[in-house]
């Protein structure tokens, strides 16, 4: 590769006609494929636009209009359970029981999808952000059960970043962990190492996740378990990833 440069530069003497010619067809042809990229990277900025507006559009009608009739159906289920009160069989009263669960199930997906179809669109300005304060904090939101010790990371300095997709990141990894965890003994640790941007670890003596697993959990709606089994959307870790 270092060959034709170097005899370019030690060549004296001047381009004849047909050299010019050819130089002049090569310039055409690169000025002509510069041309033609630039206008496939103009449509496929064009196409991401419109999917950014579809995408926004969901977001509407995912936080109003089919939110609206969730919230009759769950007043309507919860009337109907008041009503029925003492007057029906135990079967009916778990059917009614599993219809409120199904619908609360629905509005977290809905709320999930919202989510997901709004990250990266958080406008919050970069500010310093203390690591061991937000993770207390997503703890406390969270709750954990006693008998699950957590480990927070021995490191003290602010660190500049978006607390808020930060903070939701971190969020569902943390909440992952205590909802699978059911160790009478259990134990999560959180590390953070700063190497040219800080890198989060969120390690727990659980259930784990088989290899052959680990790609499909951070799709969309996909869980290790039945939904009835252990509640959850299948969307934190897919918002995670993105």
């Amino acid at each position: 590769m270092n060959t034709l440069p170097r005899n370019f530069c030690q060549s004296t003497s001047p381009w004849g006609s047909a050299e010019l010619e050819t130089a002049l067809d090569l310039r055409s042809s690169i000025i002509g494929l510069v041309l033609q990229k630039a206008d496939e990277l103009a449509k496929v900025n064009l196409e991401l636009a419109r999917s950014n507006e579809d995408l926004a559009s969901f977001a509407y009608v995912a936080s109003h209009d089919l939110k609206a009739p969730l919230r009759g159906i769950a007043n309507l289920a919860c009337w109907i359970q008041e009503d029925l009160e003492g007057k029906v069989s135990a079967q009916t009263q778990t059917q009614l029981d599993l219809l409120q669960t199904r619908v609360y199930r629905m509005h977290d997906m809905i709320q999930g999808l919202l989510q997901y179809s709004r990250v990266g669109e958080n406008s919050e300005s970069i500010g310093m952000v203390s690591i061991p304060e937000l993770l207390r904090e997503i703890l406390d939101s969270l709750a954990p059960p006693s008998s699950i010790h957590i480990e927070l990371p021995e490191i003290q300095t602010l660190y500049e970043t978006n607390k808020t997709l930060l903070k939701q990141v971190l969020t569902n990894l943390l909440s992952n962990a205590i909802k699978y965890m059911h160790r009478s003994d259990g134990k999560i640790s959180i590390q953070v190492q700063d190497e040219n941007g800080l890198r989060f670890s969120v390690t727990d003596n659980g259930p784990g996740i088989a290899p052959e697993y680990h790609e499909k959990i951070f799709q969309m709606f996909q869980t290790l378990h039945s939904r009835d089994e252990i509640e959850g959307t299948g969307i934190g870790l897919a918002i995670v990833k993105k």
